[in-house]
């Protein structure tokens, strides 16, 4: 059953409502991370999620009516915030290289912690029986990235700063540039993570090729 707070909240303090509602949501997925990390979309339980998420699973059910909905939903919300805080781009600044290197650097950084490999590895896993799983995921993340970095790249075009005719592929390119490799290494467990000087190469490479093909003066 709900917790009582849950069950009796009413209309006398709505902000107050809502902002329990997102506390308990929160633990709610904290919860459900720790179990799905350890055991998989198919090893966890809605059972084990409440037990670590510390609520009855009433209350589990009244926030997620499924373990599908609580996968999808911390999945794709770990990856919108992950876009959302790497892909802030300031259309008006000029120096390109500069945003492109700092982009770069934070992209590969956050793209090669453990936890998001893991998350990547569990929505592979899971998308075979559940393709939406992997659309949603996809969309939340890497399609609103490149979004992103798209409506950037279009105002440098605009300004002459790039000489870019499809800027939904080069971004495509530049963050395939970046990681060239790295993230299926990681993903196949087959090496260690990039340390900064590693990263460091990488993105002053990647901005170097995006520049021969995409600079101003780039042929045609």
């Amino acid at each position: 059953m709900a917790d009582a707070a849950i069950r009796e909240r009413g209309p006398a303090a709505p902000q107050a409502a809502s902002a329990g509602e997102s506390d308990k949501r929160r633990q709610i997925l904290e919860g459900a991370r720790q179990v799905f990390m350890a055991s998989g979309f198919d090893g966890a339980s809605m059972g084990e999620i409440a037990k670590t998420a510390n609520v009855s699973k009433g209350t589990l059910y009244v926030y997620f009516d499924s373990k599908e909905a609580l996968f999808e939903a911390l999945t794709t919300e770990a990856k919108a915030g992950l876009a959302e805080n790497l892909f802030r781009l300031d259309e008006d600044d000029a120096d390109v290289r500069a945003v492109l290197t700092r982009l770069g650097t934070s992209y590969l950084a956050m793209m090669a912690r453990p936890e998001h490999v893991s998350i990547i590895r569990m929505v592979i896993g899971a998308c075979e029986k559940f393709p939406r799983f992997g659309q949603a995921f996809y969309e939340a993340g890497p399609a609103c990235g490149v979004g992103r970095l798209k409506a950037y790249l279009d105002a440098q075009v605009a300004a002459g700063r790039l000489s870019v005719a499809d800027t939904d592929l080069a971004a495509k390119h530049f963050l395939q540039l970046c990681q060239a490799g790295m993230l299926t290494r990681l993903l196949f467990n087959a090496g260690a993570a990039p340390d900064e000087d590693e990263i460091r190469h990488r993105v002053t490479e990647a901005v170097r090729v995006f520049y021969a093909g995409y600079g101003p003066f780039a042929a045609g």
